[in-house]
């Protein structure tokens, strides 16, 4: 922290400037701040499957922390939950129903992204969700263990992303995943999940996904982690707001939009 120098504090007394004092202190408080926030180690929380008013969406609004939420297009409360989730300062991103090695068409919702496609159809469905989502900056795959290892699907979707300068956050449902040798190619940011905090609906589970998460950020500076509303959204929104406050101070939950490099922005 830079010292206040003798020559300004006599002539901030001479003068009987406290202004001048303040200011001073001022600067130096937030150059401290500035300086712990770029030390600290960062979490991103998400939060996926919005949009259909599914259990423990209101407490996840409610969260201590900030969050990014992830909204499926084409439904019910697609446009309130975006708009809930910016006015009270969240993130949001849109969660694209896209194509899985296994499981039903009928779980995906409108609107998805099936690897047999055309390209040109492909585009129209991205362009769509995007435009179903108020306040998006990003995209992530909702389901999408078959698509986002499909070179030719996920290029177009990524293409869509730069053109609406989004970021993709892949989901790793697949690790197989060609999401970041694609994205790197084409130059649009990609994040990837490190971490599902209720892939087993259980509090004793979420709560250990989260001691897994403190464990992920002190040892490599950052850790994003996705958890759900609907089945397990009660039991993840409570550990949320019981776990989160009680972090180490050096630990701060940040929107997922402010773990993407700003030299990778296009």
């Amino acid at each position: 922290m830079q010292l206040i120098s003798r020559a300004w504090l006599k002539l901030a007394v001479s003068l009987g400037c406290l202004a001048a004092l303040t200011a001073i202190s001022a600067d130096v408080g937030s150059a401290a701040k500035a300086g712990a926030a770029a030390d600290a180690k960062r979490i991103a929380i998400v939060i996926d499957d919005l949009g259909n008013n599914m259990a423990g969406t209101e407490e996840i609004m409610a969260s201590p922390v900030r969050l990014t939420v992830a909204v499926m297009p084409f439904l019910p409360t697609t446009k309130r939950d975006a708009e809930w989730a910016h006015r009270v300062g969240h993130d949001v991103i849109v969660h694209l129903p896209m194509e899985p090695l296994r499981g039903r068409r009928s779980w995906l919702g409108p609107g998805a992204i099936m690897t047999d496609l055309a390209d040109d159809e492909i585009r129209r469905r991205v362009e769509a969700a995007i435009d179903e989502v108020p306040f998006a900056v990003g995209v992530n795959n909702h389901m999408g263990s078959k698509a986002t290892a499909d070179e030719r699907v996920m290029r177009i979707v990524l293409q869509v992303c730069k053109k609406r300068g989004l970021f993709f956050l892949d989901s790793k449902t697949n690790y197989r995943s060609v999401v970041s040798r694609v994205g790197s190619e084409l130059e649009v940011p990609v994040l990837q999940n490190q971490i599902f905090l209720d892939d087993v609906a259980s509090t004793a589970h979420i709560s250990r996904q989260f001691e897994l998460i403190r464990k992920q950020a002190t040892e490599q500076q950052t850790c994003i982690a996705i958890g759900h509303v609907g089945i397990p959204g009660k039991k993840t929104a409570a550990v949320l707001h019981q776990a989160a406050p009680a972090m180490p101070s050096d630990i701060l939950f940040v929107r997922l939009s402010e773990m993407v490099p700003k030299t990778n922005i296009p």
